[in-house]
């Protein structure tokens, strides 16, 4: 694996180079259900989270209520991370189903003009993932997972490169002017190889 740094993020240079779109008609949503525990959350997130439960939890389904109103906004999974909880060991809480689809509960509400939040950040970003080393630096790489074979296709299709997908998220975490820089190396790494 390549990586590169910019400012004090070391990224997997496979953010710029690997093809992504999600194609919610063939994955149907399977990386909320998907997988051995939750989506990572960040401490300010699960304040967040508690803050503004009135406004998403109408969206969820009553399993994904109770399991909140037992378990709480978040769990800590086995590597003593935070993250949702899940429904039983499939569904995280904050998932619903409709028309066969899971979506979040959260960014419905969002989409509707109900709360400021949109889902956590680690959701938003995916297929990255993010770390945060104890210096402070920041490591971002691409995460393959079978359930996206169909996104990876579609990014092909399309031509589009999994921070070009993920250009909102991007952005929404780190900033325009990082994304500007994402895009710079990419574009050198892409005339380089020519």
């Amino acid at each position: 694996m390549t990586i590169l740094e910019i400012d004090d993020k070391i990224i997997s240079t496979e953010i710029l180079t690997e093809c992504f779109a999600c194609d919610l008609s063939v994955c149907r949503g399977d990386c909320c259900v998907e997988g051995n525990a939750g989506a990572p959350l960040n401490i300010e997130e699960i304040d967040t989270l508690e803050e503004e439960w009135d406004n998403y939890s109408p969206y969820m389904t009553e399993a994904g209520r109770r399991v909140i109103e037992n378990e709480g906004f978040m769990v800590v999974d086995s590597d003593g991370d935070y993250t949702t909880p899940l429904i039983g060991d499939a569904d995280c809480a904050y998932a619903f189903r409709e028309n066969g689809v899971t979506y979040c509960a959260i960014e419905r509400a969002w989409f509707e003009g109900k709360t400021s939040f949109r889902k956590p950040i680690s959701c938003h970003l995916y297929p990255i993932r993010v770390k945060k080393f104890s210096n402070g630096t920041i490591g971002m790489e691409y995460h393959r997972w079978d359930i996206c074979n169909c996104a990876r296709e579609c990014g092909k299709k399309m031509g589009v490169k999994i921070y070009q997908a993920l250009r909102e998220p991007i952005i929404r975490a780190y900033g325009e002017d990082f994304y500007n820089e994402l895009d710079k190396a990419a574009k050198f790494i892409e005339e380089n190889e020519e």
